[in-house]
């Protein structure tokens, strides 16, 4: 088995620019999805190209929100990316609006045969599925699953994922194992497992892969929670991923990143529902490259 130090997932060339398609939401307001994936993607260097799933006036947690399906216009969107002959290194997934547009992310797939897939399988959290999830959607969600060089899911996610039953935050080595041998058993070649506390002030997140060994990150656990730290994490995971570094560097990058944003927004007005500020330490990713 191999450590995940070891493991690198994408090798950056001199001063190219790698493109990546961001297959998420955009939110007016309360950053989140897209709203955190272009400006950490792109201080890391890498050239992002949105491919939008849903129009959001504002994020979920706040009690009054439009969102707009955009299923019906990817096809054309897509055709579009073919005829002009766009390239792309990696496909980064995240919140879907419809069942049907997992067809679009399988569409790509297709095209595009050696881009990096990176899913980040939006669903929910603290057990519960978000509002605009159905039993649908989330098994269209779990095709993703097979194929994935990369997949990120919290626990809740891991839980919708495997068809079993949540079991909390506060779970012990031998069911994160288990929990990841059956995401890896589904088709996913890495895992990364988020948000494991037991008590004792730190959280934890895991990485295994099919041949690469379960390794443990932990960090400070901050005594708050906040919208949009999921994408930051996913966001700054890919960002040192398409830098260059190792899977367990870029884990570790992940969490720091989203530790030292989490400290900046607790500092601002309206902290629990405005989502994760994560501006002024872009400096951070930018130093990647």
């Amino acid at each position: 088995m191999t450590n995940a130090k070891d493991v690198f997932l994408y090798k950056r060339k001199g001063a190219y620019i790698p493109r990546v398609a961001a297959v998420h939401d955009l939110c007016g307001y309360g950053k989140c999805s897209l709203g955190v994936a272009i400006p950490v993607l792109s201080a890391a260097g890498c050239d992002v190209c949105p491919v939008p799933t849903s129009l959001f006036s504002a994020h979920t947690r706040f009690p009054k929100w439009y969102m707009h399906d955009t299923t019906s216009m990817l096809d054309e969107y897509l055709d579009a990316w073919q005829e002009e002959g766009i390239e792309l290194d990696a496909i980064y997934s995240g919140f879907l609006g419809a069942p049907e547009q997992v067809d679009a992310i399988k569409r790509m797939y297709g095209e595009y045969p050696g881009a990096l897939r990176v899913v980040d399988p939006v669903m929910g959290d603290g057990g519960k599925a978000y509002p605009t999830y159905t039993p649908e959607l989330c098994a269209a969600m779990g095709e993703l699953v097979d194929g994935a060089d990369l997949l990120t899911p919290n626990l809740t996610e891991a839980a919708i994922l495997t068809g079993t039953e949540y079991q909390g935050q506060n779970v012990d080595d031998d069911f994160v194992r288990r929990t990841m041998d059956a995401l890896l058993e589904l088709g996913a070649k890495n895992v990364v497992l988020k948000g494991v506390v037991r008590g004792d002030g730190l959280i934890r997140n895991y990485v295994a892969g099919a041949d690469v060994q379960m390794s443990e990150v932990s960090g400070e656990l901050l005594p708050y929670m906040l919208h949009g730290t999921g994408d930051l994490y996913a966001s700054s995971l890919l960002a040192s991923v398409m830098a260059g570094q190792s899977l367990l560097e870029a884990v570790e990058f992940a969490s720091t990143i989203v530790r030292h944003a989490m400290r900046i927004t607790n500092q601002q007005p309206d902290f629990e529902v405005r989502g994760v500020s994560f501006e002024t330490i872009l400096g951070e990713v930018t130093a990647l490259v």
